[in-house]
């Protein structure tokens, strides 16, 4: 889709659909009309009184003539549109183009700045809404004849000379957050058979190879078992699927700022081990690996995103299995640093492996880690399906991105980690146990083992997107059922504003 930034016609807009905002207000209803130049204005306010149209969220009002349609759009906004607002109007900009056929459309910034002037962030947000709103994991079907296809040729923008410059660098900007997002989402649908650990490794050497920033390196078994992660390897043994541990690393044009480290939990698939899951809760585990897919969907636009800080993206990938060799409840495992682990649950096993990533990571020099994982249902229970649980040893890291996150529209909350509550994790035979002796808590418990192998000097924050990463149904408008790349913008907000 092309970008078009024009002046202010005298006639009417090109493109054969103008997308009209308007706040939730009466006064603005009636203004918007009047701007638009009907010569029939007064029939068109009757019908907006007989359809009580009244700009609430996700109210629309439509008017159509042989050369336009024009759509006015509710944001159940009094008085300032906030930037998830935007975001939220271009994905409802796509639902009415899936049910009519157009090549070009347009809108006028002045209808969209009501109460913020933000002309890049409008921009951007525009930009990731229209293209995730538009996102469709069709791969595997049958093209539908009669469904329309959102494909749009050029997007028209008037506005004054002076904005153009900063909305074409926030369209290109929210161009790249939505590609990432979606590489991600791409990576989360893909079925367990073909999203192996080999697969996610050859998706990283792809990103690698078309950005000359980007490095990686790829650990084989045998390797893995020289760098002495115990941990790691025994949530592969019960797996035909070869490991493949995946170092990703981004190198700025200039100096680096920072160097940061991005973990990513990678079980592709996970049947639990031996704890083996009920039927219906595994039908999803594919998702089990939406924290790699954050890390590898934010390197694949990166390059183009250009933050200032050194990032390395750290995946080690396997399945969990059950079969004759697999790990069982009771037995010790050691990661890299040394510190034994007892295995009370074969089920808990993502944080099994992120012992070694959080270990590896450390080794990088790094001043900072974050890690990603679809670790606990616990974090279900107490946020619900649509936040991330945010924990950190660090206040001013968990504010950046809580800001950051904000920013995106990516809900997070930050949890506790409470120091009386590590016991709980106490191990008979080992250094630390890898689920508590208690049921209560888990989305903190899991936190806190984690937290047994991150370095005091280490800024480190955990973000289970247990319940984010994967939507069962439509989440917002231009988030569908299925992966919904959670994380990726957040990340790269923050990372920008190092």
């Amino acid at each position: 889709m092309e970008l078009v930034l024009k002046d202010k016609p005298d006639g009417p807009a090109e493109g054969q659909i103008l997308f009209c905002p308007v706040l939730a207000n009466k006064d603005e209803i009636d203004s918007l009309v009047k701007s638009l130049g009907y010569e029939d204005e007064k029939f068109v306010l009757s019908r907006i009184a007989r359809e009580n149209f009244s700009g609430k969220k996700g109210q629309s009002f439509v008017m159509a003539d042989n050369l336009q349609t024009v759509i006015i759009l509710g944001t159940g906004a009094k008085k300032k549109l906030l930037a998830e607002d935007w975001r939220q109007l271009a994905g409802q900009m796509v639902v009415h183009l899936k049910k009519i056929k157009a090549k070009k459309i347009s809108l006028y910034v002045v209808h969209w700045l009501k109460g913020n002037r933000d002309i890049k962030l409008l921009a951007q947000t525009i930009a990731e809404g229209l293209d995730l709103a538009k996102y469709d994991f069709d791969k595997y079907k049958k093209k539908d004849k009669e469904k329309i296809k959102v494909s749009l040729d050029e997007l028209v923008v008037y506005l004054e000379e002076k904005q153009k410059n900063d909305f074409g660098q926030g369209f290109e900007l929210g161009s790249y957050f939505a590609w990432g997002t979606i590489k991600a989402r791409d990576l989360v649908n893909e079925p367990p058979g073909q999203m192996t650990p080999s697969f996610l490794a050859e998706e990283a050497l792809a990103i690698a190879k078309e950005n000359k920033n980007i490095s990686v390196k790829i650990l084989d078994k045998e390797q893995v078992e020289k760098m002495k992660m115990g941990a790691f390897l025994s949530i592969d043994q019960g797996s035909s699927q070869p490991l493949k541990f995946i170092h990703l690393k981004y190198i700025p044009e200039t100096k680096a700022k920072d160097k940061i480290a991005l973990v990513g939990k990678g079980i592709t698939f996970d049947s639990g081990g031996l704890n083996i899951k009920p039927g219906d809760s595994m039908e999803q585990m594919k998702m089990d690996m939406a924290g790699s897919a954050t890390v590898l969907g934010l390197f694949s636009v990166i390059g183009q995103v250009k933050p200032k800080v050194e990032v390395h993206g750290i995946v080690a990938a396997c399945e969990n299995m059950p079969s004759s060799s697999a790990i069982k409840p009771g037995d010790v495992v050691y990661n890299m640093q040394g510190k034994s682990i007892e295995i009370s649950n074969t089920d808990a096993e993502g944080r099994v492996t992120l012992a070694d990533s959080l270990a590896y990571a450390q080794k990088q020099k790094v001043s900072t880690v974050v890690d990603l994982a679809t670790l606990t249902g616990a974090v279900m229970v107490a946020l619900g399906p649509d936040y991330t649980g945010l924990f950190s040893n660090n206040a001013k890291l968990a504010n950046e991105l809580l800001v950051s996150a904000k920013k995106s529209g990516e809900n997070m909350w930050q949890l506790p980690l409470p120091k009386e509550y590590k016991k709980l994790n106490h191990s008979k035979i080992a250094d630390v146990r890898n689920i508590p002796n208690t049921r209560y808590g888990g989305a903190i418990t899991a936190a806190l083992f984690l937290q047994e192998f991150v370095e005091k000097d280490i800024k480190w924050a955990h973000m289970d997107i247990a319940g984010p990463a994967y939507a069962e149904k439509q989440a917002n408008v231009y988030t569908p059922p299925g992966g919904s790349g959670f994380g990726v913008r957040a990340l790269l907000e923050w990372l920008l504003s190092k």
